[in-house]
């Protein structure tokens, strides 16, 4: 017969097992800050400064739960916003006690280059194992569910089974613990991005890759809509494609979305700036400085 301590070594062997098949499924490229994604966009220092505190204002909201979908055509700078978001986020405490817990649960970039950033079979636990990397307490209870059912684990099991056990579940086990702190948030950039396996534009699935992406935005609203949550924001980058739009705006998403739209004029100007506001000339002022700066250093 075994014994106490046997049974709770082999449990403890399970629950590090679990942990580290988790740790080898998720998406490390789709980590703001990770190699894969080397050199990170960012906005520089002193640009895109009343687009980001619009943003944070938002983030800082304890109201509801929201979705913030900043979207444009290609190069007007959405990633290096969202990128700046993360990276302020992840260097905000939950609490003035805590050392671990910042007010960054998860990112996930998606990218069409990478076979796990274009689908959404990888993206709740990648979320899954920042958020309990993040919040140590709920590291069990993320064990606990794979070890239930090893299938969430795999890209192509229900995506709503996976939001329920991966995302919802240990979100909803925060709940108490951050009713008083400030709102946790998400970052997830380049939805768009988010295609079927081939990359040849003849033998796209488009139907399939835009119902994709529905399921998910319209799960994503689901989500926010649970009343046991803490409060969660999402910001959200996309291209402006109408299948993106028309899930953001059905009736069940709309309170939830809160729309920034980015437009740019003229061409050949560094993905860093983004042409569509009242500091946009003090944003291109920084910018030539910053590339002058780095030139005289590279040739004093």
């Amino acid at each position: 017969m075994m014994s106490y301590h046997d049974q709770f070594r082999d449990d403890l062997r399970s629950i590090e097992g679990t942990w580290e098949k988790l740790s080898q499924v998720a998406v490390k490229g789709a980590e703001y800050d990770s190699r894969e994604r080397q050199p990170h966009p960012k906005c520089l220092k002193g640009t895109r400064v009343d687009l980001l505190d619009f943003i944070y204002g938002l983030l800082d909201k304890k109201e509801k739960n929201r979705i913030i979908w900043l979207h444009g055509t290609a190069g007007v700078g959405k990633s290096a916003v969202a990128f700046t978001v993360a990276e302020k986020m992840k260097a905000l405490k939950m609490t003035k006690e805590t050392k671990v817990e910042k007010r960054l649960g998860g990112t996930f970039f998606f990218s069409r280059k990478h076979t796990k950033r274009r689908t959404t079979g990888y993206f709740f636990a990648t979320l899954a194992y920042q958020l309990a990397t993040n919040f140590p307490s709920i590291r069990g209870d993320v064990n606990k569910a794979i070890i239930e059912n090893p299938a969430l684990l795999d890209p192509d099991k229900s995506l709503r089974d996976q939001m329920e056990a991966l995302f919802l579940r240990p979100l909803r086990k925060l709940f108490l613990r951050l009713r008083e702190c400030p709102p946790l948030v998400f970052v997830i950039d380049a939805l768009d991005e988010c295609t079927p396996e081939s990359l040849e534009s003849e033998s796209l699935d488009e139907p399939t890759s835009e119902s994709e992406l529905a399921d998910l935005i319209s799960m994503l609203g689901e989500a926010l809509c649970e009343p046991d949550l803490p409060i969660v924001h999402i910001l959200l980058t996309s291209r402006s494609e109408e299948h993106i739009r028309k899930a953001m705006q059905t009736e069940e998403m709309h309170p939830l979305v809160c729309e920034i739209p980015v437009k740019t004029s003229g061409k050949g100007v560094a993905a860093t700036i983004s042409l569509d506001g009242a500091d946009v000339d003090n944003d291109i002022y920084v910018f030539l400085q910053h590339s002058f700066r780095e030139l005289e250093n590279r040739h004093p």
